[in-house]
């Protein structure tokens, strides 16, 4: 099976090859598949951790092993001498580091899983890139960063200095390591602030997962801020990804007309349609076909009110804006969960 990479507004990749750290995740699989099915050799860096029920994530994994051109590698990315190994080993041209330590909430409970995945692990990588002279280097960041304090929509210059918990703070000190990093050794990095992202083979602790197994097994759910909260949902985001993987920063601070004095460029993803909660609980049961009891809850720790992103710059460089409505990824999402736990 073949991809046009001219329909993802991208120089062909075809033979070369990428490494997509957190490969069993929900986003580095998506992504690893969309490279494989353009040509791509693709090695994939996980270390399938439990944060999550890991048979989903070995799912995954199966469904990348079909591919010829993929390799995997069982490896922690805390682990240096291991990351810069693969790296030797590889010799990627483009790097797309989606590895992470997840989650707002559980980074009250467990903040150091977050240092040392999302600060630690994100350091060995800057290395590797810099030791092997990688042509780009794309990563993960999240629109967390923004905190609470805000203008909506949030833009790509707002100062993103108050973040409201430890997931955010780490996701923010990754963005200011590639900024030294690119300044220092001219690593070419582009962070991605993802919004809110959802779609099949998800991550079981994402809001679409929750309320829809809660849905299909008659269960309440926890509403929190009592339901007035406004996300904007994000169906996959891999065509963005795909796209930008092939821009690095200068050539595509040209094309916004950009002076930059480092290699670091910065994009928001997100589908730039900010949906009530009340609404999304509406879809997730139509979709069901059951409705689910709701528990008002008040504000949890770490939480925003709204997400909402401009993607004007996405948009000039890429040609490309998520646009998916809800309705129609949340009725795919459904679909799939049916499939894959038989219900």
């Amino acid at each position: 099976m073949s991809v046009s990479w001219a329909l993802m507004g991208g120089s062909h990749l075809e033979g070369r090859t990428v490494l997509v750290t957190g490969a069993a995740g929900f986003i580095g699989f998506h992504l690893a598949n969309r490279l494989l099915a353009a040509g791509a050799c693709v090695v994939g860096i996980d270390c399938v951790n439990a944060y999550y029920d890991v048979a989903i994530k070995e799912a995954r994994l199966r469904e990348l092993a079909r591919w010829p051109a993929f390799r995997f590698k069982r490896c922690n990315i805390t682990e240096h001498k291991a990351v810069r190994s693969i790296f030797e080993s590889c010799k990627p041209e483009f790097v797309a580091h989606l590895a992470a330590q997840a989650g707002v909430r559980h980074s009250l409970t467990n903040p150091r899983a977050y240092v040392s995945s999302n600060v630690d692990g994100f350091l060995a990588i800057l290395e590797a890139c810099r030791a092997q002279t990688v042509r780009h280097l794309l990563y993960a960041s999240s629109s967390s960063v923004y905190g609470a304090d805000s203008k909506v929509p949030f833009q790509e210059t707002d100062p993103a200095v108050t973040p409201v918990s430890l997931y955010a703070a780490t996701k923010r000190a990754d963005e200011l390591m590639a900024e030294a990093y690119a300044h220092l050794f001219g690593v070419p990095a582009t962070r991605l602030r993802f919004f809110t992202v959802y779609g099949p083979w998800g991550r079981p602790d994402m809001a679409n997962f929750t309320f829809t197994k809660a849905a299909f097994e008659g269960r309440p759910i926890d509403v929190f801020n009592n339901g007035r909260m406004r996300r904007d949902f994000t169906y996959i985001v891999i065509e963005a990804v795909c796209r930008l993987l092939d821009q690095p920063p200068r050539s595509a601070a040209a094309l916004l007309g950009l002076t930059i004095d480092r290699p670091h460029l910065i994009y928001n993803v997100g589908n730039h349609t900010p949906v009530e909660l009340s609404e999304f609980i509406a879809m997730i049961e139509a979709s069901v076909g059951r409705k689910v009891e709701r528990r008002y809850l008040p504000m949890q720790p770490g939480d925003v009110p709204a997400t909402f992103a401009d993607v004007g710059r996405l948009a000039r460089v890429t040609g490309f804006a998520p646009r998916t409505p809800l309705v129609e990824g949340i009725g795919r999402f459904v679909q799939w969960y049916k499939r894959f736990y038989g219900v």
